[in-house]
């Protein structure tokens, strides 16, 4: 390890683009406690410490939402207005084939920022009046020309992150937007281990025990199962082309477990917060049934079994939902054809892709299981514990080691290049 840190430190242009990355990550953090004025903070941070739902969108924004900061969406607007197009290149075909050319990928980065700001500013004004229309006396009353400028100066600091997300992912030093969550949540654990510390009772040091042992087995899964493929094997049929012999090789095709990475958290976090946000808007509607209602939806997803279970549930299927987004039978059997390449015992064409759709299936199971149980880990952990988990909890974990393992293998990508250079 050391001597990886002594050749990154040798290498210039690589020191310079790591320290860039960690300056941008400093500056995204100092704008998380930039407050919007007009808040009670306390009243805040009680309705954040109350609400789990709230809890979670809170931590995927690194703590500027709970400050109420000009940067307390974070980049969930650019994360939603990715997966629109994602979900759009599947029913267009138009968009589908501009996602095989680098120039229709490019005109759709652009289609998905320009999106970014009118989501941005509807989730913005969406939180406003949820804090408006809360128990406690969070947001006053404030004037139309207020409320334009707070939505505009939340909607701003969304595009400055969205920025700031593309200018680190420039330097290949990781995924831009994936580091600002991790420093999100990252950022969270030195307050975390302060309370614990001011708070210790030895009454509970087995409990802290069973933390750690679940926080190391947690890690060692989640790396097993980023890192954990199916390789299946494929051999070249010979070709003869003039006087030259070309092919006759074995290669083989790696299935990842986990092809969808931590999308489908992403996917469900997106979909379970969004029926209790908009109950809580109808809440004190004057219609009774309206009011009963939302109180009802409230209520379901303040309980923990029910949460949990369709927590579960909505991660499990979207699992399966991304993977069949991103990975493509067809067209990986159409190449290997093309290129004279076949599956030992499966004929090329369509009996190829029903295999690798059979395979994928079979692996991609285990997979949403273990991310199945790794979202609702908090969940289990406060039933047995009956204390508050920390919070680097599983999903949060699960997008920490798997940012890091990115960040490792692009940086010694980067070592090895520089080696061939020398070379």
């Amino acid at each position: 390890m050391f001597n990886k840190i002594e050749q990154i430190w040798k290498a210039k242009d690589l020191r310079n683009k790591i320290l860039f990355v960690l300056s941008m990550l400093v500056i995204f953090r100092l704008a998380a406690h930039i407050p919007v004025p007009g808040v009670d903070a306390a009243a805040l941070q009680s309705l954040f410490e109350s609400n789990q739902v709230l809890g979670l969108m809170n931590i995927f924004s690194g703590g500027g939402m709970q400050n109420f900061s000009i940067v307390m969406m974070g980049v969930a607007p650019y994360i939603t207005s990715s997966i629109i197009f994602q979900l759009l290149g599947m029913i267009v075909p138009k968009l589908e084939e501009m996602q095989k050319e680098e120039s229709g990928r490019t005109k759709i980065n652009r289609w998905t920022r320009m999106a970014t700001v009118p989501l941005a500013a509807i989730q913005s004004y969406g939180m406003i009046t949820l804090l408006r229309q809360s128990s406690g006396a969070i947001l006053g009353d404030i004037s139309n020309i207020d409320l334009a400028l707070t939505i505009l100066t939340i909607t701003a600091g969304t595009i400055f992150l969205m920025w700031i997300g593309e200018l680190i992912s420039e330097k290949k030093i990781g995924n831009g937007i994936s580091l600002l969550i991790f420093a999100g949540i990252i950022s969270a654990l030195p307050q975390q281990v302060q309370q614990i510390i001011f708070n210790f009772d030895m009454s509970q040091i087995q409990i802290l025990i069973g933390f750690v042992i679940v926080a190391l087995v947690t890690i060692v899964g989640v790396v097993m199962i980023n890192e954990g493929q199916r390789k299946i094997p494929v051999q070249y049929a010979r070709q003869i082309r003039g006087s030259r012999t070309m092919g006759g090789s074995s290669t083989h095709l790696p299935l990842r477990v986990n092809m969808a990475g931590v999308m489908p958290i992403i996917f469900a976090i997106s979909v379970v917060t969004f029926p209790p946000m908009i109950a809580q808007f109808f809440a004190h509607a004057k219609s009774d049934w309206l009011a009963n209602f939302s109180q009802f939806i409230i209520s379901a997803f303040d309980n923990q079994l029910i949460y949990g279970i369709i927590y579960f549930l909505l991660v499990f299927g979207f699992t399966f939902f991304y993977t069949e987004v991103v990975f493509k039978p067809d067209r990986i059997a159409e190449n290997l054809q093309k290129q004279g390449g076949f599956i030992p015992g499966i004929r090329p064409g369509s009996h190829t892709s029903q295999y690798l759709t059979y395979t994928s299936h079979r692996i991609i199971l285990a997979g949403a299981l273990f991310l199945g149980v790794i979202a609702i880990l908090p969940l289990i952990m406060r039933y047995f514990s009956g204390i508050q988990a920390l919070a680097i909890g599983g999903t949060s974990l699960l997008i920490v080691v798997s940012v890091v393992i990115e960040v490792v293998k692009q940086v010694e990508s980067q070592l090895t290049m520089r080696k061939y250079d020398g070379i």
